[in-house]
């Protein structure tokens, strides 16, 4: 047990500086790092979709990955680091344990949120997190036809370009 802490700590490590190191090419700017959380379904109702906030924080991620400044925690090093903690969804939920996640990985911000989905409408909201001390540092809330999918869809890209303007 003690040497499984041991590796997980060195590679955490490991990640800490590679990601704390990187660069832009251009006036050589540090690139923040930003890890999203799937969007939770806050719907009153059980949902029909239970990988849309997969999904829905795919195209948040696709938006922020364009910009030059700013590079996404890849979801594969949060489960890993998740994993390697032994954290189960009930600790997942306590938004200080998120950040503390953050923190291993090297991210300087986290992406957290949800939507829900009641009548004919859809609502996602967005809250960008600074890492280091949990101020909140953005929010957004955008709204779509409930069963409009393409528009759940450009709703969440329109929510990520917001939640990081240039």
């Amino acid at each position: 047990m003690r040497c499984r802490l041991a590796i997980a700590a060195c590679a955490l490590a490991c990640l800490l500086c590679v990601t704390g190191c990187a660069t832009t090419g251009a006036g050589h700017e540090e690139v923040r790092a930003v890890a999203v959380w799937d969007l939770e379904d806050l719907s009153p109702a059980l949902g029909a979709r239970p990988d849309l906030g997969q999904v829905l924080s795919g195209e948040i991620i696709r938006v922020i990955q364009a910009r030059q400044d700013i590079t996404v925690v890849e979801r594969d090093r949060l489960i890993a680091v998740m994993e390697e903690l032994r954290l189960g969804s009930s600790e997942l939920a306590d938004e200080e344990t998120r950040l503390r996640v953050g923190r291993m990985l090297g991210a300087r911000e986290m992406v957290f949120g949800g939507y829900m989905v009641v009548g004919s409408a859809m609502r996602i909201d967005l809250r960008r997190v600074d890492v280091e001390t949990g101020r909140i540092t953005g929010a957004v809330k955008k709204t779509a036809g409930s069963s409009d999918l393409a528009g759940w869809l450009d709703a969440a890209r329109q929510a990520g370009t917001e939640l990081f303007p240039e």
